[in-house]
């Protein structure tokens, strides 16, 4: 099949968009309104752009609390989603009223930063401390806003569980990360592969 996303002429039940560009990190943000109220949400449009330095993005559809709290603070903190934390995260994603703790609501505790005022979450094996960069209202081809607000932030500092640390790196696969799919579907990082990229050598 061949369609256009403008048209919506796929003829499925749903647009497999997101089903295609997967799996996707999970953005799990954490901010602070002007008043030290603590919202904590999670993205599906996520991810780190460059490491020198190390900066990492997320997509908010409309101008959310996330989007408006970092906007005005300059500052945020996203901790890692995993398997074990997956229903609290999913719960952190009910459209609670403004003001009301995601956090307290999901059953978490949280833990202060060390270069940020947002808290991590505290069970969570890795967050990265944010400060912003810049945000943009991202336009489609006919040049109108989508909707969508990009949130740039560099990582000013990282926290790291030492139980995943091992021989010098992150264990990955012990943390479990999960990421979203499309759908209502999600995976889980359990298992890992390596390989070395080539090298090319002159031929004599």
């Amino acid at each position: 099949m061949h369609y256009t996303p403008s048209r919506k002429d796929h003829g499925l039940a749903h647009d497999p968009f997101k089903a295609i560009v997967a799996p996707r990190p999970i953005g799990w943000i954490s901010s602070l309104d002007a008043a030290g109220h603590l919202n904590l949400a999670p993205y599906s449009f996520f991810n780190a752009v460059c490491d020198h330095p190390h900066i990492v993005m997320f997509s908010s559809y409309g101008e959310k609390d996330s989007a408006t709290h970092i906007a005005a603070s300059g500052e945020f903190v996203c901790s890692l989603a995993t398997f074990d934390l997956r229903e609290a995260m999913n719960a952190t994603s009910a459209p609670y009223p403004r003001g009301i703790s995601e956090a307290e609501m999901a059953g978490l505790e949280t833990a202060a930063s060390r270069a940020v005022k947002p808290p991590r979450v505290r069970a969570s094996p890795a967050a990265l401390e944010c400060k912003l960069l810049k945000t943009d209202r991202i336009a489609g081809l006919d040049g109108r806003w989508s909707g969508n607000v990009l949130v740039f932030g560099e990582v000013v500092s990282v926290y790291i569980d030492d139980a995943f640390l091992k021989e010098g790196r992150f264990d990955l696969a012990a943390a479990r990360p999960i990421a979203r799919c499309g759908y209502m579907d999600y995976a889980v990082v359990e298992e890992l592969f390596e390989m070395v990229r080539p090298v090319l050598t002159e031929r004599g």
